[in-house]
């Protein structure tokens, strides 16, 4: 009997159980029927949107990237262009310094030469093979050019007209190495007075002037002036050629021969003036 009721107890609690739970159960199926339903519904518009927001965004952050990337092309370009035009100001501010003050020494040149009547031209050619012997300038017989006419650039005698048509004219430069065309009577004021030489030849390695013929027993020195002597008769005289660099003996140790750094920068001839003998000067 008193198993009976043991069992029964027993019995009784584990029905309470399945009922609660059932009731549980029920409870929570009715009331979450619509929330799993719309879960569900969120759950896969989620995931779909995942999945299609990973290679959208994938193209937009290409496409930005391909925009950014043209922008920072054309920036570069217009940076580049900008930097090539401040070169290419650069250069021509440059040129334009160096033709200042080459005009400025050419200015000073017409007050030193008072005496003499002056014409002045412009470079317009120069060949690089034939650097050192000829330039061609752009005054002719039009303007008074003649054969024979000395050419002064800077402050000193750069060479003679040696040919001329009516728009110009062709230079031989004292630099030449041409000994039959490179000869020009020169005098250097020193202690000793004026000592006479002759201008012929040119030292390529020193960009220096050879002065020839110059006697032993006369003393010249390192910073001496050389002038045209007018002796020749084809320079007029005291036109400034250079400045005595070094003296030393000829090969046969019976005359002196002097290096003259020349007055006119001969490797950068952009002005030029002519000098024309007059009857006043008296030469």
């Amino acid at each position: 009997m008193h198993q009976f009721f043991s069992n029964k107890k027993l019995i009784i609690l584990l029905v309470s159980v399945i009922v609660c739970l059932g009731l549980i159960a029920y409870s929570i199926t009715e009331k979450s029927k619509l929330p799993i339903v719309q879960q569900f519904s969120n759950d896969i518009t989620a995931i779909t949107g995942r999945v299609l927001s990973k290679p959208t965004n994938a193209v937009v952050n290409f496409m930005e990237s391909v925009d950014n990337l043209k922008n920072t092309y054309e920036e570069n370009q217009l940076l580049k262009s900008k930097i090539d035009s401040l070169y290419e100001t650069e250069v021509e501010l440059s040129e334009l310094k160096q033709d200042n003050q080459k005009m400025k020494e050419q200015l000073e040149l017409q007050d030193t030469l008072s005496n003499y009547k002056k014409i002045n031209g412009t470079v317009i050619s120069r060949n690089p093979d034939n650097w050192i012997n000829q330039i061609v300038v752009d005054r002719g017989s039009q303007s008074g050019i003649v054969v024979g006419l000395s050419v002064m650039a800077d402050n000193g005698l750069i060479g003679r007209v040696i040919e001329v048509s009516p728009t110009s004219s062709k230079v031989q430069l004292i630099t030449t190495l041409d000994q039959n065309n490179n000869r020009v009577a020169a005098s250097v004021s020193s202690k000793d007075g004026f000592v006479h030489g002759i201008i012929n030849g040119y030292d390529t390695k020193t960009n220096r002037l050879i002065m020839k013929q110059i006697t032993t027993d006369v003393t010249i020195k390192k910073g001496d002036q050389v002038m045209t002597s007018g002796l020749g008769g084809v320079s007029p005289s005291s036109l400034l050629i250079g400045t005595i660099d070094e003296v030393k003996l000829d090969a046969h140790g019976l005359s002196q021969e002097a290096y003259v750094t020349p007055a006119a920068d001969l490797n950068d001839i952009r002005y030029v003036t002519f000098i024309q003998r007059t009857a006043e000067s008296g030469e």
